[in-house]
């Protein structure tokens, strides 16, 4: 008979945040998967745990993933834990979990800590709807095609980033959504020096070229505005965006007419630039 795999969550900051239901699962495996044994050992010598460790990380998963479901299949029971939060949530576990499905071995999900839920709670922004995002591309171009397919996006979402890309981001932001866009940043979730921070983009931008980011952020940026019909004409539009581009340069006066009229952005800008020549 097959064993069963458990996707066990563990604290994000505050170890206190682990489960009895999620001790008592690391207590009973036969083995542990670990996105980096290091972080796990020390969660499980401060619960006065010893159990065999696996590690199960991004660069071994097709390997590895073979030998835990070999091990599964042969009636072992394992745990599947990252360094913080819930496994297979933008993490590699899911691979193993497909893999499970497909071969009938039962999955069971211990519940808990997860950065993504934490800080959208805390954020302050719209809640009812949302889309997680995980991590940008390090690779420029590929970046910010991922954030233009977000452009008109209306429900709050949701990224992970290191704090050496978070000023890059940040400008990406600005370039595809607007420095007004609300913001939230969350960094160091339920530990000591637990840092929520709820401005704008550029408000975002501004605090951190003087105050350098330091540990991992998750980032909740407010939806663009529901689609309203044109409160303006498109001409009437255009000559706005001729008077604001004085000022702003001309991307920023079409940001600004299209979330004044109603009118697109991408819109008011190519028939400006025609318009021109």
């Amino acid at each position: 008979m097959a064993g069963t795999l458990y996707l066990v969550g563990t604290p994000i900051g505050n170890l206190n945040d682990l489960s009895p239901r999620a001790l008592e699962t690391l207590r009973a495996v036969d083995f542990i998967a670990a996105e980096d044994t290091r972080v796990t050992l020390k969660l499980l010598n401060h619960f006065e745990i010893k159990k065999p460790l696996v590690c199960y990380f991004e660069h071994n998963r097709a390997e590895m993933g073979e030998k835990l479901l070999s091990r599964l299949l042969g009636g072992e029971n394992c745990a599947l834990v990252t360094d913080a939060g819930m496994p297979a949530i933008s993490d590699p576990g899911e691979d193993i979990v497909r893999q499970c499905a497909a071969s009938g071995v039962t999955v069971s999900v211990i519940p808990g800590p997860s950065a993504l839920v934490t800080a959208l709670a805390a954020s302050g922004l719209p809640t009812q709807r949302f889309c997680f995002e995980g991590f940008l591309s390090t690779a420029a171009k590929s970046r910010r095609e991922h954030l233009q397919s977000l452009r008109t996006e209306t429900r709050t979402m949701i990224f992970y980033e290191a704090p050496h890309k978070l000023l890059r981001t940040l400008e990406d932001f600005q370039e595809t959504f607007g420095g007004a866009r609300a913001l939230t940043l969350c960094r160091e979730l339920t530990k000591l020096h637990e840092e929520i921070l709820r401005t704008t983009v550029s408000g975002a931008r501004t605090h951190f070229l003087e105050t350098p980011p330091r540990g991992e952020f998750v980032l909740i940026l407010h939806g663009a505005p529901e689609e309203t019909a044109p409160t303006i004409s498109e001409d009437e539009a255009l000559a706005l965006v001729a008077l604001y581009r004085a000022e702003s340069g001309l991307k920023e006066a079409c940001r600004r007419v299209a979330a004044e009229s109603g009118h697109s952005a991408n819109a008011l800008y190519a028939r400006s630039v025609k318009g021109a020549r």
